[in-house]
């Protein structure tokens, strides 16, 4: 049997940031995609003629020196993750819109530009206080951002038990560059991690609409409301993934990503194979031999590493009866509960929604309300919609849409979401309706079912104050390993995942050495 040094199974943007890292070593590596597309979660499709869509990320980046490692630029990747690009020629700004087109209260939308000078300038009709917070605020939150960031690269010890010293320094080292920050800052971020988002924001604004929407970068997919416990880490996480409030897009979209990165592994050495879906991981003595594709095909490994969520890893690919009972319980508990849905229109251009990142997020009471369907189980009518324009194609990020619904299944209810989203929106950009020639509603069964998103969760779990850091995915497990020797994980559901960065990718290569 032919047997490689390491198998990646899935290659969602963390899988091929492990196999290119690997390859670059002269490993012998296999990726196995069960799509015939690679990327995961970042995939740029097309759902029909002039119809192509960043299914459910509306842009990202990679770590720089994940780009500067593997020579990304070399195969189009720009310095900051986008195909051969500034970041200042493709971040837009974030618009929040404030009051319906045409109504008694309406004001012109809150546009933060990318300039934080235009941004300022674009809050004083809010809030002359606000303007003047806006340039300190920013300034705090690169320093949050430089910690998060320092954060998803260390590898977390497996507390409270099996500590491993090598492991506590890199935990040790983050607790002095936090301390180097200085005691105001150094504060101020510790304070934020436990924080709702709307604390968060509170201690920096006074207009509503201003807090809105920065709060709501604390909620964007997440089932979460902005006054829930640990939102203020949420809002710090995706600023830092997004390097700010605002996506940055990928010309020619964001499986561009994908694509370089498959570039790479290929180039040094590496083999990828689409329409390769992994029934079992095979296991013989408590020690992962390789994996059982759904055809019947058994290929040999080393080394197993599992882009997928730790809960179909665990309980589907290696099946609890080959794992401790403790173990499995734990797992059985981690929180999924996706509550995203996505809605992709093809217009005819005359949508009238700018171009950047455009958010319905007008008072923190909106957002907390739209939250209440998901605790219900239900789908949001006044929902919080995150939307952005390409040309023809209009993307709205759309949450809250419960996973498990109370009533109805969704096979049916996708249409309520479609026409919810397309309504309230419409309230805004009055032309957007006429517009449409074509739609693709992608429900969280959807996520779950065709991108292999259990419940439909775009983090492979729920980032929660029980479920980051060195508790995530379980306590006492956050190194990447598992109780199955040479079974490894490096998907969002590890700690460094969560969004679009290579980081968990990276991290498990740091663990393999």
């Amino acid at each position: 049997m032919n047997t490689y040094d390491h198998i990646i199974i899935g290659a969602g943007h963390n899988g091929l940031v492990a196999a290119a890292y690997l390859a670059k070593k002269g490993k012998k590596v296999l990726v196995l995609e069960r799509r015939d597309i690679v990327g995961g979660q970042v995939v740029t499709e097309s759902f029909g003629d002039g119809f192509s869509v960043d299914s459910l990320h509306a842009g990202g980046t990679l770590r720089p020196g994940i780009i500067k490692d593997l020579k990304l630029a070399s195969f189009g990747l720009g310095p900051f993750g986008s195909a051969r690009g500034k970041l200042d020629s493709v971040r837009k700004p974030f618009i929040s819109l404030v009051g319906r087109t045409g109504s008694p209260t309406y004001k012109d939308h809150l546009v933060l530009d990318p300039d934080p000078v235009k941004a300022a300038e674009s809050i004083k009709p809010f809030s002359e206080k606000d303007a003047a917070s806006w340039l300190p605020f920013l300034d705090f939150m690169k320093k949050a951002s430089q910690f998060i960031e320092s954060a998803n690269s260390t590898i977390m010890p497996r507390l409270p038990k099996d500590f491993n010293l090598s492991e506590g320094l890199g935990l040790a080292e983050l607790g002095l560059d936090l301390r180097l920050m200085g005691g105001k800052d150094m504060m101020r971020i510790i304070r934020g991690i436990p924080m709702t988002a709307e604390e968060f924001v509170d201690e920096w604004f006074e207009s509503d609409i201003v807090k809105a929407a920065v709060a709501s970068l604390g909620i964007h997919g997440f089932t979460l409301g902005v006054m829930g416990a640990g939102t203020g880490y949420t809002l710090m996480h995706n600023w830092t993934n997004r390097g700010g409030l605002s996506h940055v897009s990928v010309p020619g979209g964001i499986g561009k990503i994908a694509e370089a990165l498959a570039d790479a592994v290929k180039s040094f050495g590496g083999e990828i194979r689409t329409n390769a879906e992994v029934k079992q991981v095979t296991v013989k003595d408590m020690r992962a031999t390789g994996v059982l594709l759904s055809n019947g095909e058994e290929i040999a490994a080393n080394n197993v590493i599992s882009g997928a969520d730790p809960k179909h890893t665990l309980l589907q690919l290696v099946g609890a009866m080959e794992l401790p009972p403790e173990f499995v319980w734990n797992v059985q508990s981690i929180k999924m509960r996706g509550s995203v849905a996505k809605v992709h229109l093809l217009t005819d251009g005359n949508h009238g929604i700018p171009a950047g990142t455009v958010a319905l997020a007008p008072s923190i009471k909106y957002l907390e309300k739209a939250y209440d369907a998901a605790k219900y189980h239900q789908i949001s009518e006044e929902p919080y919609l995150e939307v952005t324009a390409s040309g023809n194609v209009v993307s709205i990020h759309f949450q809250y849409a419960a996973y498990q619904l109370k009533s109805g299944e969704w096979k049916t209810e996708s249409k309520k979401v479609e026409k919810i989203a397309i309504e309230t929106l419409a309230e805004y950009f009055p032309n957007l309706k006429s517009s449409i020639k074509s739609r693709k509603t992608l429900t969280p069964k959807d996520l779950e079912e065709t991108y292999g998103l259990t419940e439909g969760d775009l983090n492979h779990g729920q980032i929660m104050l029980d479920q980051f850091m060195f508790m995530r995915p379980i306590p006492g497990w956050s190194n990447h390993k598992t109780p199955i020797d040479n079974l490894y994980l490096c998907g969002s559901g590890v700690h460094g995942g969560g969004g679009v960065s290579g980081a968990s990718g990276r991290n498990v290569v740091k663990v393999l050495k």
